[in-house]
């Protein structure tokens, strides 16, 4: 079953976050992941929740995802990414 992975992301450097994205581009499609949606616009309809930039990944897989987000590769862009965003992210199997 595939996974859906939800970033809500703050970008505070979009300089530097353009080079955490040069590295994780090419990352996601080698793990076999693709974008749903990236930072376009959105709507809150019910509740108190204020995204800031959302991102929609999905993945072939929750092993996938997990293999990706623990492995060498995501984990060293994860310390750019940190310097220069603040995010939540969640990750829901899907049907």
């Amino acid at each position: 079953m595939p996974a859906y992975v939800i970033f809500d992301v703050d970008i505070s450097n979009s300089t530097r976050y353009q080079e955490f994205m040069g590295g994780v581009k090419p990352a996601l499609e080698a793990a076999g992941a693709r974008y749903l949606a990236r930072g376009g616009a959105h709507t809150v309809y019910e509740g108190d929740w204020i995204p800031r930039r959302i991102v929609l990944l999905e993945f072939p897989s929750v092993e996938a995802w997990e293999a990706f987000y623990n492995g060498p590769v995501y984990q060293g862009l994860k310390s750019i990414r940190d310097a220069c965003s603040s995010a939540r992210l969640v990750a829901v199997e899907g049907l």
